[in-house]
Parts: C-alpha cells; sequence; structure tokens
C-alpha cells in the first residue's frame, strides 16, 4: 500500500469549501475535486463526484483486468473510467435538474490509480495531477481551460495565462454537458516517486517551481500537503485548495 498524504482548506476569501477528495488506499485510487455553481451547488458537485467515483468502483472491480497485460490491460482500463466518468457525469446533470439551486452545477475531477508499476491518471477540468521524480517536477494532465486552449495555439505564455482575467473559465467539467471525453493517461512508475494531486487554488497561487521546492523537502507527507497549503495561503489564498501525496515506494 503506497504512504500517502491530504490536506483540504477554505483558503482565505471564500466562504465554504467546495472541494472534495477521495483516498482509497486499499485500491490504489486518490482523486480530488474542484465544484462551481452559485449558491453551494458546487460544494454538492465535487461531493457527488467522488462519491460517484466511488461507488463505482465498488460496484464494478477494477479485478477484470487482473489477466490482462500490456496494451490490452490499458485499455480496458482506458475504457473502465471512461465509463465511471461518463456515468459521474449523468448523476450530476440529473442532480443539477432536480431542483433550482442546483443548475448549472459542475466539478471538475482527477483520478489516480497506482497499479503495480504503472500510473493511470483520467482528468476533466483545471484539477491537476503531478509527479516530482529525481527531485524534478513535472505535470502528467492538461488543463481544459480557455487560457490553455490559447497557450498550446501559441497566443499566450504561460506567464500571461496566470494573470488573465479568464484564466478561471472551464471548458470541460463533470455536469457541463451529457457528451464528453476525460482525458487518460498512463505512466510508467520508478521506486520513489511523488506522486501529487491538486485543485486550482494550490497551483493558481504557486508556481512549478514553487511546487517543486516544497514537494523535495524532507517531511513526511502530511506535513508536506500543510506546507504547500500554507504556501499557498500565504499567496493569497484566492481558492479552496486541495492536496494529496502519494509516494511509490
Amino acid at each position: 500500500m503506497a504512504a500517502f498524504g491530504f490536506r483540504t482548506d477554505i483558503g482565505r476569501k471564500r466562504e465554504n469549501n467546495e472541494d472534495a477528495l477521495l483516498l482509497l488506499p486499499r485500491f490504489g485510487i486518490f482523486a480530488v475535486a474542484d465544484g462551481v455553481g452559485g449558491q453551494n451547488s458546487g460544494e454538492v458537485a465535487s461531493r457527488k463526484a467522488v462519491s460517484g467515483i466511488e461507488n463505482f468502483l465498488r460496484a464494478n472491480p477494477l479485478s477484470g483486468a487482473d489477466n490482462l497485460e500490456g496494451k490490452y490491460r490499458e485499455n480496458w482500463l482506458r475504457g473502465y473510467f471512461t465509463r465511471c466518468m461518463q456515468k459521474v457525469n449523468t448523476e450530476i446533470m440529473k442532480l443539477a435538474a432536480s431542483a433550482p439551486e442546483f443548475q448549472r452545477m459542475a466539478t471538475t475531477a482527477v483520478v489516480c490509480f497506482l497499479d503495480m508499476e504503472s500510473a493511470y491518471v483520467v482528468n476533466v477540468g483545471d484539477s491537476r495531477a503531478y509527479i516530482l521524480r529525481n527531485g524534478v517536477l513535472s505535470q502528467l494532465t492538461e488543463d481544459h481551460t480557455y487560457v490553455n486552449n490559447l497557450i498550446n495555439a501559441g497566443t499566450l505564455t504561460k506567464s500571461e495565462a496566470r494573470i488573465h482575467p479568464k484564466k478561471n473559465i472551464i471548458t470541460r467539467a463533470l455536469g457541463a454537458a451529457a457528451n464528453f471525453e476525460p482525458d487518460f493517461y498512463r505512466f510508467d512508475l520508478q521506486e520513489g516517486d511523488r506522486i501529487l494531486l491538486c485543485t486550482d487554488g494550490l497551483h493558481g497561487e504557486l508556481t512549478d517551481e514553487e511546487i517543486e521546492g516544497i514537494l523535495n523537502k524532507d517531511e513526511d507527507l502530511n506535513q508536506i500537503c500543510r506546507l504547500l497549503v500554507n504556501a499557498a495561503n500565504e499567496k493569497g489564498g484566492g481558492d479552496n485548495i486541495t492536496v494529496v501525496c502519494v509516494d511509490n515506494k
């Protein structure tokens, strides 16, 4: 079982915490979600996402991939997590249609599955997965945001994106549209790798270099998570902050 730590914080400017997290180390599953919507509906959406993911996992065992290897295993897991996210998306949309206060609610989500010598990551929105390997931080996921589209088009730099007035506009989210495809990634794991899942309350305040510096500290994982959250709050704490750190040992 992988070692892990976590922390979630309201930040310094929000009235409630609309982030949620999921910790299922026995299954090798970790996730964070960041809800959006009016009133408290973002909080409802994010919690519906993580509970829906857990319910899917318990109802549909991952053991179906046990006898598969290589690309067959990867393709099975791609289909599995795509179905999972699509089911959760449908559940959030149904809930959003059930009451006026839930209308237009949605949520980001990033899920990591540690599977022997591989990590599988599925995401929608701008919650991120990173990996720290040999002291160097790399972003594993790609943000589904307006400014990231501009970066990919070559019309905006990453530095410009951090201060762009539309930096918080999400282009893909659970609950936003009936038909969508989450992104899916597979990575080989090495001993000593450290995986970070976080909402934009962290990466919106801290640069990758600042995150890397904290992840490299010789502290236990819960303290690492505490240091990350504290640093984001010191930079302004403009949003809720949720982090999960997992070590591959």
